[in-house]
């Protein structure tokens, strides 16, 4: 267990917010989907030797998953199953039970969350507003990204202009854009 606990650590410690780009029409609110959670988490966990799995278990009533690290060294790290039960037994309940179930386990074993990740006080809106941010320094922030010459830069400059722009979704997705383009060129 200490490769893979060393190894968790130091992935954790650079885990990126799970971001709400998804909207609920029912609720009218936004919330971090699926891809969200994974992506906040798995560039981190496979830079230090660790690979995500999500185990599947038969169950008649809904689903149930468990998040697994596996780490290069062969140790494996299980965090537990959870079961969501699936309120329509047709293939979208289940689907949707599933999806459910794997962003649950995943934020729970990573130790993540939404900004707010209950939803219901959002019920109360009826707009989204949109947090105010300098765009000015956002820009400056984005050539900082463009301008990373190794992952140790990447993070640090990623790290700060996600940070600048308080919550700005639209801000958010410009800076994540710029993280995926900068990384691929490294």
């Amino acid at each position: 267990m200490k490769n893979i606990a060393t190894a968790l650590v130091k992935a954790q410690k650079a885990f990126g917010p799970a971001l709400k780009s998804s909207t609920n029409p029912h609720f009218k609110s936004r919330y971090a989907d699926l891809s969200s959670c994974v992506e906040a988490v798995v560039d981190s966990l496979n830079d230090n030797g660790i690979f995500l799995l999500q185990k599947n278990y038969d169950c008649t009533d809904g689903v149930m998953v468990e998040t697994v690290f596996v780490h290069e060294s062969g140790e494996m790290l299980e965090c537990g199953i959870v079961h969501f039960p699936a309120v329509k037994h047709d293939p979208q309940g289940y689907a949707s039970a599933l999806t459910y179930a794997r962003r649950y386990s995943l934020m729970a074993a990573c130790g993540i969350a939404p900004e707010d990740d209950d939803g219901n006080a959002a019920t109360r809106r009826t707009v989204i507003e949109k947090p105010s941010v300098n765009e000015n320094a956002l820009v400056d922030h984005l050539a900082a990204i463009e301008a990373s010459t190794d992952q140790d830069s990447l993070k640090i400059a990623y790290k700060a202009a996600y940070a600048a722009c308080n919550g700005n979704t639209e801000w958010q997705s410009k800076v994540i854009a710029a993280k995926d383009k900068a990384k691929g060129k490294l």
